[in-house]
């Protein structure tokens, strides 16, 4: 090591131990650490060692509130200890069929408790654990089953049609839940090493990559949360958000680790949330953007007293100015916009106060979090300088299941998209560095396009992307879909973007639809709106 890097060294670890107290401080203040009797701490820290943080969560929850209801979903209550004895079950059953530390099982389950008995029981037996998208069609399904070495897959009844002849060597398996609450509850053996998770990205452009993540006993990412997301110990969360994406599964470990209890449906209903927020007199809701319009307009046509709420988290795709305005209106001061994605996990959340200052901002850097905006070359550029943000935190990425990664830039995670910081450290999405579309030399981001959109009063929703053209090399496409009793014509959609935006900006094409095609998290599926 030569003497100019010593000094670099020595701030990056003091800056890692200032981080992990300041951590500890605000995980202690949450509720999420807890001095414990020594008895019951003992017994968690024998817990973790034993089936490492994911694995021992129900255990911790049992000991410390057995009784406490933990889920609540269309079949009742679960409590803490009935959720650890179901997931201990079907671990049991699990081993027994062939399922050890290592063995690939894959789920395909919707937001019930069958996921958490499922999930928490591979987590117990040190497997591999595949969380597949619940929208997915057979050929994908398929691809992807074979892709990431499935050996297991756990789903629900109704996608019996997709399953087919899979030939997975330990079988396919619907009724774990069904003898959870029946069958041995004991814990399993110690299964000699700790279980992983596999997420997969979106799949908006092509097949979903499964994202490979290290283990980490870092403090800072679950106090980068907690410490701007404030949510109440012990409290009551509707978690609408799929548990198959890496949104509702963190929140969902969040509400395990605070004792709080979680409200599940299988499927998203805007009203039945809403009387589920009224009736629990819930404090917090996690959900996608899509969900929270539809929220929004539920609540707009027959409001329920959501006057308990204190949060509603969002993540997942892009917020924009005119839904967080609205939602804010409507829910009061309660949105929080959380960036990231499956591969940097989360970078910034935006809370109330930042949305006041600028609701298109997704806010600061969360804690332990190193956020910089680069020029193509990787160098650092002035604020209010568009380039690509780059990311760095604790929760380290490994590449894809399938092979390859994101660019590393300077020690960074490239997030794939571009975007400011504004003097104050706020952080701003100009769109992605893919999709970005050049029309007769002018640079061109869908984002923007569809953010104006969306605050038309006739507009429900829209999408933008690019077109080959033989003049200008790209097009600017616009696809919309009209609130009910609109009169809006695609020159009246020209003439909104030529009153707000530079010309080349104007789309060529206009494009009405009944619904955009999105999938479970929010995303606009853009290859289903690009000519074939």
């Amino acid at each position: 090591m030569d003497v100019q890097s010593r000094p670099t060294s020595a701030r990056h670890r003091l800056r890692r131990v200032r981080d992990e107290l300041h951590a500890a401080y605000v995980l202690r203040q949450a509720g999420f650490l807890r001095l414990d009797p020594p008895r019951r701490l003992a017994a968690i820290a024998r817990a973790g060692r034993r089936y490492g943080p994911m694995g021992s969560a129900t255990i911790a929850a049992a000991l410390r509130h057995p009784n406490r209801v933990a889920i609540l979903d269309e079949d009742g209550p679960v409590t803490y200890a009935e959720l650890d004895r179901r997931s201990n079950a079907v671990a049991n059953a699990w081993q027994a069929r062939g399922v050890r530390a290592g063995t690939t099982v894959a789920m395909l389950v919707r937001n019930h408790r069958g996921f958490y008995d499922a999930f928490f029981a591979t987590q117990k037996l040190g497997a591999r654990t595949v969380l597949l998208n619940t929208d997915f069609a057979g050929p994908q399904l398929r691809e992807v089953a074979t892709r990431e070495g499935t050996e297991m897959l756990a789903y629900d009844p109704e996608f019996e049609p997709l399953v087919g002849e899979l030939g997975l060597p330990l079988g396919a398996v619907t009724d774990w839940t069904d003898h959870a609450g029946h069958d041995e509850g004991s814990p399993p053996p110690a299964p000699g090493q700790h279980g992983s998770i596999v997420i997969l990205t979106s799949g908006t452009t092509g097949t979903p990559k499964g994202a490979n993540r290290g283990a980490t006993t870092s403090l800072t990412p679950m106090a980068a949360l907690l410490g701007a997301v404030r949510f109440p110990a012990g409290g009551t969360t509707v978690i609408a958000a799929p548990l198959f994406h890496s949104l509702g599964l963190v929140t969902g470990a969040v509400a395990v680790g605070l004792g709080s209890t979680q409200i599940l449906r299988r499927r998203f209903d805007p009203g039945a949330v809403l009387d589920a927020l009224a009736e629990h007199h819930a404090e917090a809701i996690v959900l996608v953007p899509i969900m929270l319009k539809r929220l929004i307009d539920e609540q707009e046509r027959a409001p329920r007293d959501v006057s308990t709420l204190r949060i509603a988290l969002v993540a997942g795709s892009q917020l924009g100015a005119p839904l967080a305005q609205r939602a804010t209106s409507v829910l009061g001061d309660v949105v929080h916009n959380l960036y990231g994605s499956t591969e940097v996990a989360f970078a910034t959340i935006a809370r109330p106060e930042h949305l006041r200052v600028d609701p298109s901002t997704v806010g600061p850097a969360t804690l332990g979090t190193r956020l910089r905006i680069v020029d193509d070359a990787g160098r650092p550029v002035p604020a209010g300088t568009t380039g690509r943000i780059v990311v760095g935190n604790a929760i380290p990425f490994e590449g894809y299941t399938g092979g390859g990664g994101k660019p590393i830039v300077g020690g960074l995670l490239s997030s794939g998209d571009v975007g400011h910081l504004d003097a104050r450290g706020l952080l701003y999405i100009d769109g992605r560095d893919d999709a970005m579309i050049v029309s007769g030399g002018e640079n061109v981001f869908p984002d923007e396009i569809e953010s104006l959109l969306a605050g038309h009063p006739e507009i429900a929703d829209a999408a933008a992307i690019g077109v080959d053209d033989d003049t200008y090399g790209q097009r600017l496409s616009v696809f919309v879909v009209l609130r009910d009793n609109a009169t809006l014509d695609e020159d009246g959609v020209r003439d909104y973007v030529r009153q707000n935006l530079a010309r080349f900006k104007v789309p060529r094409d206009v494009v009405f639809l009944d619904h955009l095609p999105r999938n479970p998290t929010g995303k606009v599926l853009k290859r289903e709106l690009a000519p074939t």
